[in-house]
């Protein structure tokens, strides 16, 4: 038999935003050229259909496009399983600058959402499809948006830290300063201003890091970065997050708002966070350019 052929047409429009989030999904399929996202080929079979649909899912200007012009709903995967305890929300926001979010699931079938996805009362309802949340946890003010809506609806917590509570004022637990807080069982609280004042990193279990956008896997340099020309803080302070925590945070898989997910084995994880914050100390101020972010 031949080769299984599938309808051309999938492509890129111009709403584009380069924030990556498709080449994350459908890696080898949609590349980045001259600032934007382009479909570099056509599938050539069921995965890479569904690499696509995923893909168009996630966009949150909605720039992927099938052949038929118009996203299906029962093509849609999310939120998907990357282990038995995190899911990928899916759906990005624009209000969160396309920031991924994700959920994760506690022994005892609830769940907690680590920032937001674009907010619908259809998506709400499938989030909690995989248990009732408790908490909706914000990393910083940039992922905000939504947070109300969606703890609201879920009749959860909804955390940010005092030094981003302007973006989230009705929050229902604030954390302070910069010691690590245990907001759960085996869910802890690292602040981690730098990006922003209030940034956060929330750790669960000793195996996931959810970084915000305080640091990301890069596929560029096959490494973990801080999007230091990206910085709205101070990435002083980032540094300093980096050299009072490196030594102490312990997990496998980093899932960031911005940037690509990555696990790896724990002691391969701290060696590089040990590193990144050598490199981060040597870093000066610059000016905000997104055109500079190393993906």
């Amino acid at each position: 038999m031949g080769e299984e052929r599938f309808e051309d047409g999938w492509r890129v429009d111009e709403r584009c935003t380069n924030c990556d989030v498709a080449r994350q999904l459908a890696p080898g399929l949609i590349g980045e050229v001259d600032g934007h996202s382009v479909v570099l080929r056509q599938p050539r079979g069921r995965t890479e259909v569904r690499q696509l649909n995923a893909a168009a899912h996630a966009c949150p200007s909605r720039s992927i496009r099938p052949p038929a012009g118009r996203l299906e709903a029962a093509l849609d995967p999310f939120p998907i399983a990357l282990d038995d305890t995190v899911h990928l929300c899916g759906h990005n926001s624009p209000h969160t600058a396309g920031a991924n979010s994700y959920l994760l699931r506690r022994p005892d079938g609830t769940a907690m959402m680590v920032d937001t996805p674009r907010w619908s009362t259809s998506l709400a309802a499938r989030y909690e499809g995989l248990g009732p949340v408790t908490d909706v946890l914000l990393t910083h003010r940039d992922h905000a948006a939504h947070g109300r809506r969606y703890a609201d609806r879920f009749g959860a917590r909804l955390w940010i830290h005092e030094g981003d509570l302007d973006a989230a004022p009705d929050a229902d637990r604030v954390l302070r300063g910069t010691d690590p807080a245990q907001i759960a069982e085996g869910v802890v609280a690292v602040p981690f201003p730098g990006h922003t004042r209030g940034s956060v990193l929330f750790l669960a279990d000793e195996r996931y890091c959810f970084s915000g956008d305080s640091f990301y896997w890069s596929r560029t340099t096959g490494d973990i970065e801080v999007a230091d020309s990206v910085t709205w803080y101070s990435i002083t302070e980032l540094a300093a997050s980096l050299a009072r925590a490196a030594d102490r945070l312990r997990f496998e898989w980093l899932l960031p708002g911005h940037g690509d997910r990555r696990r790896l084995p724990a002691d391969d994880m701290a060696e590089r966070l040990q590193r990144l914050a050598a490199r981060t100390r040597e870093l000066q101020p610059r000016p905000i350019d997104f055109n500079a972010m190393r993906w």
